[in-house]
């Protein structure tokens, strides 16, 4: 079994020891065993590739990634692993002045910072940021350098992983500015699969029906971050 990963902490990163770990990997891992499959490969990859590398044979599953209708027509999607709202990474200096994506939209000379096939960049341009002023980057690491360095005002990205990548570096001149639902909803993120893999999706989702919202479940969740009240929204 090989599974896609791309580094985006608290969801996918890499420990101290160089192994893979966050908690779609522990996720992952957990149904596997239920599953009885212990040859399993995870692969790093850029985010452009989870879905055209399910379609080549690549690998056989995904992290968790936004399960949108465009997406769906590509590739199969478990049920959700978890439900989250965007955020912009800024400088600590500019967090007062940025609300959400319309206040990028409205200053008229910022530029936002997306990774590419990410739907904060459609979000972006839906909500009136011009393209012109939206950059893209390949990696996350990419797109947060270019905030610290100021080549960009501004990253569009999970809330949860801006928080992650902050907590992991420890970096202090950064901060997180969640987008308000008023902008967008919290988006449901599911696991990918091949539009042929009909089989393994369905016993991945036996398995996650059963765990999810489970006392153990909870357990795992929060010792990635994740707090009460986002594991109350997904259960």
């Amino acid at each position: 079994m090989k599974v896609a990963y791309l580094i985006e902490p608290p969801f996918n990163y890499l420990d101290n020891t160089g192994a893979v770990t966050g908690c779609d990997i522990a996720l992952a891992r957990y149904v596997f065993n239920q599953l009885c499959i212990s040859n399993v490969e995870f692969i790093e990859t850029e985010f452009a590739e989870l879905l055209p590398g399910l379609a080549r044979g690549d690998w056989q599953m995904t992290t968790g990634l936004f399960a949108s209708r465009e997406r769906k027509q590509r590739a199969l999607f478990s049920r959700p692993i978890w439900v989250l709202p965007d955020g912009l990474l800024v400088r600590a200096e500019d967090a007062t002045g940025i609300t959400g994506y319309l206040s990028v939209a409205t200053a008229g000379d910022l530029k936002l910072a997306v990774i590419r096939d990410q739907l904060q960049h459609e979000t972006a341009l839906e909500l009136g940021v011009p393209p012109e002023q939206i950059p893209e980057f390949e990696t996350y690491a990419d797109a947060a350098r270019a905030v610290q360095d100021g080549h960009v005002t501004a990253f569009a990205s999970v809330c949860r992983a801006h928080e992650g990548f902050l907590q992991e570096r420890c970096v202090r001149d950064l901060d997180v500015v969640e987008v308000p639902p008023c902008e967008k909803p919290p988006g449901f993120g599911c696991f990918g699969f091949a539009r042929t893999a009909t089989d393994l999706r369905d016993r991945v989702n036996q398995v996650l029906n059963q765990f999810i919202g489970g006392s153990e479940h909870r357990q795992l969740m929060r010792e990635f971050g994740f707090s009460g009240d986002e594991i109350k929204r997904l259960v």
